[in-house]
């Protein structure tokens, strides 16, 4: 072969690497000059169209499309970001940001994954409305999805400047809070701290807290997994929120973790929630509570479906302590409470408001606002409100092993309210009383207005010892009884204005103080004689009152109260409307007894400051004659104050089935405890 031929050879090889390094740097500078002259906005049509397919609303990017190259993870930044709202609803957007930035891990999307290492929104706007049929805004299909592999994996969010609003139509609910994503926490992806106000069932509304990122939503199959540094690593435990709200007085608090993936319609946290009153609970989620004193409570809160649940709660209403599960479901025509309440220690002032009154404040407790009453009357005269007790159905039972009360000898409590469409029915509203019960049933009927209401009360075995006042220990016997009574009006003092019925009372065998009595007679020597000297306990032979009650006045058809000693016959009638009385007590003694002034008395005024005076004509004959007689002979007027007890056995009612009824069903009872 010749030199030249072998020179031809050896450069055929160097002319053709020159050729394809000159095809690369004419390749790699097209490169250039297509990506500094690519108009990347000419993807927004193909990004806009599936986004939309995906949802089922309307997408767009107003702004300018742009990709940030950075080795294997390039950028996408959209401006002017906008996602449509339900057809439903009045405003136009869902959601919107300013600018959006989105990372993208290459090499996962070479294996057919969609890895979002990073998420910046500027400026958010997001919009969560629920309208008048219950439906939200979120919900972008009828169908559920089929399968969680449709979301995207994503490392981490970050927000800037965000707005978060949620609407309640129906409500009077719209309230504006800001978002920032705060410093990131273990999990490796930063929280979102929110702050902001506006209205809450009509109400002044505030909320501030933490939450976790929403990014902790996804389900736990989705969630990214370190791989070689290619994204962040995030826990997959519980998603954490602590948001405290206010509401006028009534303060709460959410907080904990909840299992992921959740929903808004399905979620389960800590809540506590306190107030000066739980009426206020009315504006607020709808449920007609009677006024009760400050409150505090604690539990669990959930929802499944459209159904709140508030579970092993515990806490003090008052004096009271109160526990027990509640649940409220608002689906129907009437939202609806279901509860099962307990307390070990309940405090009767604290009932107050369930007829009407205002509980008194304990010690340490703000008193809750005060409504204004007539200090000379007893029976509560605020109306009940017919529109709340319309308002609502509810299913309420209470259990309290203990029952304080500084007036009253009550023991424990039992009472199981239900209320259907305004009709109101408590059955039972047992009591234990004095080692005896008082079990009754109550119906408001708050369809009609004025309201109807009706009563019967049963009383049974009642230890008068422990009724008695403190002067009188040794006094013992069994009551029982049963009243009935019919009426309407729109508060306790109105329905007791116009009621209708009867009341029977008996007491069996038993002994009480003598001094009682004795001083009830005006009987000067026995009542001196017991007050210096040890009190005398002298037998009961039977006890008994049959009043007949219309048009809200209560008269006495018998009322007899028998001893060895003494008869204590009663007439007269009380006013229930105007709370006032004219009762005459005639005591016919059974023994002789020296300075006697025993005469009628008259017992008059109203219940809450009742008048006792002899009655004038037969005290003042008896001052008379004494005067009479001490003229002519001093001694001699101790004569006209002497009694010699023509008083006789009732015969305890046996004429009266009624009472006759009463008093066996005590006396079958058993004796009178020793």
């Amino acid at each position: 072969m010749a030199a030249g031929d072998h020179d031809e050879v050896k450069g055929a090889p160097r002319s053709r690497r020159s050729v394809v390094l000159r095809v690369a740097a004419v390749v790699a500078l097209a490169l250039v000059v297509l990506l500094l002259l690519w108009d990347w906005n000419w993807f927004k049509g193909p990004i806009e169209r599936r986004i939309q397919a995906a949802t089922g609303r309307e997408f767009s990017i107003a702004g300018d499309l742009d990709v940030e190259l950075h080795l294997f993870r390039p950028t996408v930044v959209a401006d002017g970001v906008r996602l449509g709202n339900a057809a439903w609803s009045e405003e136009t957007e869902m959601f919107a940001a300013e600018r959006v930035r989105l990372q993208w891990a290459v090499w996962r999307m070479l294996r057919g994954e969609v890895l979002l290492p990073r998420i910046e929104l500027q400026a958010p706007r997001l919009l969560l409305e629920r309208g008048e049929d219950g439906l939200g805004n979120w919900r972008f299909r009828d169908e559920p999805r089929e399968t969680a592999a449709e979301w995207p994996r994503i490392g981490e969010l970050v927000v800037h400047d965000g707005r978060f609003r949620f609407v309640e139509h129906g409500y009077d609910t719209d309230f504006d809070v800001a978002v920032n994503s705060g410093e990131v926490d273990g999990s490796g992806r930063a929280p979102l701290l929110v702050d902001g106000d506006g209205r809450y069932r009509a109400g002044e509304f505030e909320l501030e807290g933490r939450v976790d990122s929403p990014l902790e939503l996804l389900p736990v199959g989705d969630a990214p997994v370190a791989d070689a540094g290619d994204e962040v690593a995030v826990a997959a435990d519980a998603y954490r929120v602590d948001l405290r709200a206010r509401a006028g007085t009534t303060r709460a608090r959410a907080f904990g973790g909840l299992a992921p993936p959740i929903r808004l319609d399905d979620f389960d946290v800590g809540f506590e929630i306190s107030g000066a009153d739980m009426a206020h609970l009315y504006d607020l989620f709808g449920l007609a509570i009677p006024k009760t004193p400050p409150y505090r409570l604690e539990g669990r809160l959930g929802r499944v479906g459209s159904v709140w649940h508030y579970n092993g709660f515990s806490g003090v209403v008052g004096d009271s302590d109160l526990a027990g599960d509640a649940t409220i479901d608002p689906s129907g025509e009437r939202t609806k409470l279901t509860a099962e309440l307990r307390s070990q220690r309940l405090d009767f002032d604290d009932l107050a408001g369930f007829i009407g009154g205002t509980p008194r404040a304990g010690e340490g407790e703000a008193p809750a606002p005060a409504v204004p009453a007539d200090p000379a009357r007893v029976f509560p005269t605020r109306d009940y409100e017919l529109s709340k007790l319309r308002a609502m159905d509810a299913d309420v039972r209470l259990v309290a092993a203990r029952v304080n009360s500084p007036k009253l000898p009550l023991d424990d409590m039992d009472a199981h309210l239900v209320l259907v469409d305004g009709d109101l029915r408590l059955d039972p509203l047992d009591f234990g009383i004095a080692d005896g019960r008082i079990t009754s049933t109550l119906h408001l009927d708050a369809r009609q207005t004025p309201l109807a209401g009706e009563a019967d009360v049963h009383v049974r075995r009642l230890e008068l010892s422990q009724l008695a006042p403190e002067g009188a220990p040794e006094s013992a016997g069994r009551i029982g009884g049963r009243i009935q009574l019919a009426g309407r009006g729109n508060s306790v003092a109105a329905l007791l204005a116009n009621a209708n019925g009867e009341a029977q009372i008996g007491m069996g065998e038993g002994r009480i103080s003598n001094l009682l009595l004795e001083l009830a007679g005006i009987d000067i020597y026995e009542a001196l004689k017991f007050m210096i000297g040890k009190d005398r306990v002298i037998p009961i032979r039977c006890a008994y009152a049959d009043l007949a009650v219309a048009d809200g006045i209560a008269t006495s058809r018998q009322f007899a109260f028998d001893t060895t000693d003494t008869v204590l016959f009663v007439e007269g009638a009380v006013d229930l409307g105007d709370e006032r009385f004219d009762l005459r007590l005639a005591p016919r003694p059974k023994d002789p007894s020296p300075l006697s002034l025993r005469s009628p008395l008259r017992l008059t005024g109203n219940l809450k400051s009742p008048k006792i005076r002899p009655e004038a004509g037969p005290l003042l004959l008896r001052g008379a004659i004494a005067a009479a007689l001490y003229a002519v002979a001093p001694p001699a007027a101790i004569l006209a104050l002497i009694e010699t007890g023509p008083g006789e056995d009732t015969g305890c009612g046996a004429d009266n089935p009624r009472i006759r009824a009463e008093t066996d069903a005590v006396e079958n009872a058993g004796p009178a405890s020793e």
